[in-house]
């Protein structure tokens, strides 16, 4: 009968918190890299599409604050991103063309975001006691449809080089296209 010393049994159990806090905090630090990766991409791209309003419309209504309520929708867009991420969305895609998965990835995280944003309407109609017809007969941010129809369009064109870069890394493996776009390369 094999004897298990106590101090070897308690290094064992030592090492194996160790090893699963120092994976716990290395995954955290990934997904704290991918978030900010995330926010900057959709923040410039809304900066961008905001300048472009600004220019289009003569500026007759979209003031600075714009660019900051276009900041905030590219933090809470990164984290439902992410979430979509957490849950695998679109994941049975990735054994298919890369062309495929980023189209449907696109779509499909666009979807979500729509999701939240209906999610995101009930509550704010809730918070300030609107009824639920109130709520429900506008359940969109947008004014009208064609405004509603611009953004969803916007967003999935923004999630098509979005996903391209983020499929092309996870085929390329951990860090590789960081290292290549961040790192000098051998001539």
């Amino acid at each position: 009968m094999d004897t298990i010393k106590p101090d070897a049994s308690n290094s064992n159990i030592h090492q194996s918190n160790t090893t699963r806090g120092g994976r716990a905090k290395e995954k955290a630090i990934q997904e704290f890299k991918l978030y900010w990766t995330v926010f900057l991409f959709l923040g410039l791209m809304f900066s961008a599409f905001t300048t472009y309003r600004r220019l289009i419309l003569g500026e007759v209504g979209v003031s600075y604050g714009h660019y900051g309520t276009g900041l905030i929708e590219a933090a809470v867009i990164a984290k439902v991103l992410l979430i979509g991420e957490a849950m695998k969305l679109g994941h049975w895609m990735e054994e298919r063309a890369l062309v495929l998965s980023v189209l449907v990835k696109s779509v499909l995280f666009g979807m979500l975001v729509a999701v939240f944003n209906i999610v995101e309407r009930i509550c704010e109609g809730l918070f300030h006691h609107e009824s639920w017809h109130t709520i429900l007969s506008h359940p969109f941010k947008a004014q009208n449809m064609n405004e509603l129809l611009a953004r969803t369009v916007v967003l999935i064109v923004t999630f098509i080089p979005f996903f391209a870069l983020w499929e092309i890394s996870r085929v390329l493996g951990p860090g590789k296209l960081t290292q290549m776009f961040l790192h000098r390369r051998p001539a």
